[in-house]
């Protein structure tokens, strides 16, 4: 049995099945990252303070390029089907699919740096920002209450920033971000940058009050920046999937096919164009703003 609509359109939409099943999965997706977006201005209103300068902006910019990039691949890669040009089409699916890559990389890195970046109070009112280099083989992390809290061992850590709590009267449970809001201090290093970052320090756990890389436990805006980006990326990667597998099938699906094909590689693409789009806001939101 043939399933209709395949390729021609449909007499009550004007449009074939898998572009109606597309937009109306779009309109699901629209309606997921609306609430999330929405929870964004809700926690941002509702924060004393909303840290800035802790994303790399050129980076973000040019991962922003790589994703629009991939887009006008894909355009081409369909309009090229379109007129008959398997080849063609193939060779910008493949561009296509490296953009995806090069993006996932790079935020791969980012999320790196942000798990090896520390914010560190000491025991003697010492307060740290920087990057943890290594730990000893006694390292062991505390458990429960003291999950931000270092049991034994050492670790070795390059300040990017050095002071005491005491001179700027930093309050028990103020994170660093509050402090530099109060101060009008915005980026990292600005509130008191440290003149031994050339040489990395060794700390004892004993010496160490409290501990905590940039991760989602740190801090609202860590939360909302990871589930906003991971759950982008998921999208990403998912996308790259099917794209993939066009990849490899293309010269059997245009054999076979190339009309249906065409129709395929026009829904990835809207689906494509959608993470895109997704981006382009999630970008000024997270980085800029």
């Amino acid at each position: 049995m043939e399933i209709p609509y395949t390729v021609e359109a449909r007499p009550d939409t004007g449009l074939y099945n898998a572009k109606v099943g597309i937009w109306l999965f779009l309109a699901s997706e629209v309606m997921l990252f609306g609430a999330l977006f929405s929870s964004y201005i809700l926690l941002r209103v509702g924060a004393d303070a909303w840290p800035h300068g802790l994303l790399n902006v050129p980076i973000g910019m040019f991962n922003t390029t790589v994703l629009i990039t991939s887009s006008i691949t894909m355009v081409l890669a369909w309009a090229n089907m379109k007129l008959g040009n398997p080849g063609k089409s193939r060779f910008y699916l493949g561009l296509t699919i490296l953009c995806a890559l090069a993006f996932l990389g790079i935020k791969t890195k980012e999320y790196h740096d942000k798990f090896v970046h520390y914010e560190v109070r000491m025991t003697d009112g010492t307060v740290m920002d920087g990057h943890l280099e290594k730990t000893s083989p006694d390292f062991a992390w505390g458990a429960g209450p003291n999950r931000f809290k270092i049991e034994k061992g050492s670790v070795e850590f390059q300040p990017i920033e050095k002071f005491d709590a005491k001179q700027f009267n930093v309050k028990r449970g103020e994170t660093l971000t509050e402090v530099r809001h109060r101060l009008g201090l915005a980026k990292p290093g600005m509130l008191a940058p440290s003149h031994s970052h050339e040489k990395p320090v060794t700390l004892q756990a004993s010496d160490i009050a409290w501990i905590c890389n940039y991760v989602p436990r740190h801090s609202t805006y860590f939360a909302i920046y990871f589930t906003l980006t991971a759950l982008h990326a998921l999208h990403v990667i998912g996308g790259m999937i099917v794209l993939t597998y066009f990849w490899f099938q293309n010269p059997r699906l245009a054999r076979i096919g190339r009309e249906r094909y065409t129709n395929r590689l026009e829904v990835g693409g809207l689906f494509w164009h959608f993470v895109d789009l997704v981006w382009i806001f999630l970008f000024p939101v997270l980085y800029l703003l």
